[in-house]
């Protein structure tokens, strides 16, 4: 019997699947820490897994003209997904990938991986470049919370890589935002999408180039740290 099954058995809400871990994936297995409890075996393999579940409900909903219909399949579909409740995230957190991306509003890590509170570490600033807070963030999600992996992730239609392309005039304060994108862009290149690329990849670079700490981890095999693109258009994450 599946979540969404049991729930309407007992003749419980759908919210009372936000109390407690789900019963679904990963959480059927015995865990040390319940904080755990959702953990994948690979993080890279359960973005990628994640992703392409957003892509198949995106696909899914656009078929779908009814709201109350979708409103159903909305709400199915996060039932059947391994959740942390709100009593076990008081006691702390344990999140199993870090994500660092951009601020644009079209871009929401949680949604693109298909992920639930607890399971994301994510930093964002428009352009998704290392900048030191971020690493430092990054640094404090390994040591601190032992997390695996770290993602830098782009965008289609970046306007902070698009903005360091065209050298446009630009505020003090936005000249020093896209200052370490143009630096990860060969002079010249006018194309954006592997400008986006290169940024991406640059910023995963610069994690380690920045960080003793990460750079040492990395050197462990305690953690990995990739690089990537969302495309808005297909919702699908590329990674490079």
């Amino acid at each position: 019997m599946d979540r969404r099954s049991l729930l309407r058995t007992l003749g419980l809400p759908a919210g009372a699947a936000l109390l407690s871990v789900t019963l679904r994936g990963p959480a059927d297995k015995a865990v040390a820490s319940p904080l755990k409890a959702c953990h994948p075996e690979n993080p890279l393999a359960a973005l990628k897994a994640g992703n392409a579940r957003f892509i198949a409900l995106e696909q899914r909903l656009r078929t779908i003209k009814d709201s109350a219909r979708r409103q159903q399949v909305l709400a199915d579909h996060v039932l059947d997904n391994c959740h942390l409740g709100a009593m076990v995230l008081k006691e702390g957190q344990a999140p199993w990938a870090g994500i660092v991306t951009c601020a644009d509003s079209r871009v929401p890590p949680e949604w693109v991986f298909d992920t639930s509170p607890g399971d994301l570490f994510v930093v964002r600033s428009a352009g998704n470049t290392a900048f030191d807070d971020a690493v430092a963030s990054m640094e404090y999600a390994v040591s601190a919370l032992g997390m695996k992996l770290i993602v830098v992730m782009g965008h289609s239609g970046c306007g902070a890589v698009s903005a360091a392309i065209e050298q446009d005039p630009l505020t003090p304060l936005l000249t020093q935002l896209v200052q370490p994108i143009r630096a990860a862009i060969p002079q010249g290149l006018q194309d954006l999408p592997q400008a986006i690329r290169r940024n991406a990849e640059a910023a995963a670079d610069t994690m380690v180039s920045k960080s003793a700490l990460l750079a040492s981890a990395v050197a462990a095999g305690d953690l990995q740290i990739s690089s990537a693109v969302f495309d808005i258009a297909s919702s699908r994450v590329t990674f490079l």
